[in-house]
């Protein structure tokens, strides 16, 4: 009995190993595409960041992070002149970034096209194999807040330093406001930070005065100390902070909620996955407007 049940173990074995077999899946590799990170800003020099889409699972190394394109035309309208931004050469921390465009004048430094508030603009890029993109984005009213201050978190055991940046707004009563929000603390933040869940609409709250809050932003994959301990997400009284608020135009507003919803989903076996809205035609990235309003204050 035991011989016998020791056989048809080992054939059973035999069986499912024979059955094995090493499958290969030969992804489709994607068409290559310019992505843009472009930005007109109320009073600043327009730019754009240009850069080129990779396979998903494509190594990541010295030699393909931080490549942009270059070579490329890139010229923006106002409506009523039109410039061609200046590639310019830049150096952050130590690192070579290339594929940057802006609207300045190299020799003198003086600006060719900055953000002037209530303007359409257009951009056209021409790429140095041919490729053809453009996008329009529009620059709003800036829409100040009405107060900011910081309240600190309650709910935390023992705390009695850490929470949230509160703003009252005053939503004008036309539909269709678009807004983003981040913050920067002054010596610990080397540019403003959107948290996440940074861009809203008023389309439930057009016309109307309400508060809101948020948490504080990271950088992506952070390993800074207070954002792994308890002060990950939340401010610390004594900080001095200013508060960037944005107008935006639909598309910008559009495309970072779409963003944040994807990340939101990642990994959710009931989510779907969805195209994020842009206003790039011909490639992929955003062409965004901002007019902002800027608040300074030191949390007490």
């Amino acid at each position: 009995m035991r011989a016998g049940k020791l056989y048809i173990l080992l054939i059973t074995v035999f069986l499912f190993t024979a059955c094995e077999k090493d499958i290969t899946v030969d992804l489709p590799q994607p068409e290559s595409k310019l992505v843009v990170d472009g930005y007109v800003e109320f009073n600043k020099p327009i730019y754009i960041l240009l850069s080129r889409n990779a396979p998903y699972f494509s190594p990541i190394d010295p030699s393909t992070v931080n490549t942009g394109e270059t070579g490329a035309t890139v010229t923006v309208n106002d409506g009523f002149q039109s410039v061609v931004l200046n590639e310019l050469p830049l150096t952050i921390d130590g690192v070579s970034i290339s594929g940057l465009y802006i609207a300045l004048n190299l020799s003198t430094g003086d600006t060719l096209m900055k953000g002037e508030t209530g303007k359409t603009y257009f951009l056209n890029i021409t790429s140095a194999d041919g490729k053809i993109v453009t996008a329009t984005t529009k620059l709003h009213p800036a829409v100040p807040l009405d107060s900011v201050w910081f309240e600190v978190q309650t709910t935390i055991p023992d705390n009695d330093s850490l929470g949230y940046i509160w703003s009252r707004l005053n939503d004008p009563d036309t539909l269709n406001n678009c807004y983003r929000w981040m913050a920067m603390r002054a010596g610990k933040d080397s540019s403003f930070i959107p948290p996440f869940g940074s861009s809203f609409e008023d389309k439930f709250v057009n016309g109307t005065r309400f508060e809101f809050a948020f948490q504080r932003g990271s950088l992506l994959n952070s390993s800074a100390e207070d954002d792994i301990n308890e002060e990950a997400g939340l401010f610390k009284k004594g900080d001095s902070v200013i508060v960037k608020f944005c107008s935006v135009d639909r598309t910008t507003f559009q495309f970072w909620r779409d963003a944040e919803t994807q990340v939101a989903n990642n990994g959710s076996p009931f989510s779907s996955p969805a195209p994020i809205r842009s206003n790039i035609i011909g490639g992929l990235g955003l062409f965004a407007s901002y007019n902002p309003y800027y608040h300074s204050f030191r949390l007490k």
